[in-house]
């Protein structure tokens, strides 16, 4: 009988928070990072289009276990959508579908807003990662098909005009899981009556993650010239944000060394005392700063779900 493979590369964990610079494409930014850092494992939280900027979120190790409470976060963009235009990608890569010599006044963009401030109804664009018949819209849209997708609720908790130029305006969005930008502008156009795409991507926020915390792909490999691999190792490591960060909406539980080990066993612990909380869906439990487990809390005990190494 065979021996299972041993992982290639090292077991780091952590979150790396990259400013992934335009043309470089989120697989792409990943493979980079894992390759860099010489990591068993890595992932990302939240794609970004290979014309947007800005942070994306790289898990690596047992980070990864906790990708999902990122993806459910909120998100801001800044973008600018050049009017006069409409195309198959709602950005600067499509074929134009639709033209206008018509330019919104400032006045008319900011009364637009509203509409799009809220719980409001949006249709993914064509090409986009939503499935259809378990096909990709993206794939479908190559083969020059045109597929209804349906409209589905986002939310959009913010909105701003950040200023206007001739032939286009700047905006910055705060939004919920799920939302396109791209599609934002592709509807403010038509519903200026110009036609709009997006020209100008940049993501700045993905919770629980600010913008202080991001890292310029160009700086990270910069440190290839270091010849010695463990002091460039240990220089790449320092960018490693806890794997804990990524879990700050949830309650915190401190544990004892017994307890972290029971847990990681499988096992609940009793909770005990008037301070220890009563019942949560999800919370996180650490020994001494380090993370052990998500689980639930419920009838005094609680319950680990995912345990970390």
């Amino acid at each position: 009988m065979s021996k299972p493979r041993k992982p290639k590369g090292r077991a780091v964990s952590g979150w790396l928070i990259l400013d992934k610079p335009v043309d470089f494409g989120s697989t792409e930014a990943v493979s980079k990072i894992k390759w860099l850092l010489n990591a068993q494992k890595a992932g990302h939280a939240g794609t970004l289009d290979p014309l947007a900027s800005g942070m994306l979120p790289i898990a690596l190790g047992d980070a990864t276990k906790t990708v999902p409470y990122v993806m459910d976060g909120r998100k801001i963009y800044e973008f600018t959508v050049s009017w006069g235009e409409e195309r198959s990608t709602d950005d600067l890569e499509g074929e134009v579908t639709a033209s206008s010599e018509t330019r919104p006044a400032e006045q008319a963009i900011r009364d637009l807003l509203p509409n799009y401030t809220g719980t409001i109804q949006q249709i993914p664009p064509q090409f986009s990662a939503i499935k259809i018949a378990g096909e990709r819209a993206y794939d479908l849209a190559r083969d020059g098909e045109t597929v209804e997708i349906p409209s589905r609720e986002v939310e959009i908790f913010r909105l701003t005009l950040l200023g206007v130029g001739e032939n286009e305006a700047h905006f910055e969005v705060e939004c919920g899981k799920g939302t396109y930008v791209r599609s934002l502008a592709r509807d403010f156009g038509r519903d200026l009556g110009c036609y709009g795409h997006i020209s100008n991507l940049r993501r700045t926020f993905v919770a629980p993650f600010g913008e202080d915390k991001m890292v310029p792909l160009a700086d990270l490999v910069a440190l290839e010239e270091i010849e010695d691999r463990d002091e460039r190792l240990a220089a790449l490591d320092a960018y490693l944000i806890d794997t804990a960060e990524a879990l700050s909406s949830l309650p915190h539980l401190p544990v004892t060394e017994e307890q972290a080990h029971r847990i990681k066993m499988g096992n609940p612990i009793i909770l005990r005392g008037n301070s220890a909380p009563v019942e949560e869906p999800e919370a996180y439990a650490t020994v001494r700063g380090k993370l052990v487990a998500i689980g639930e809390i419920g009838q005094g005990e609680f319950r680990p779900k995912r345990v970390f190494g």
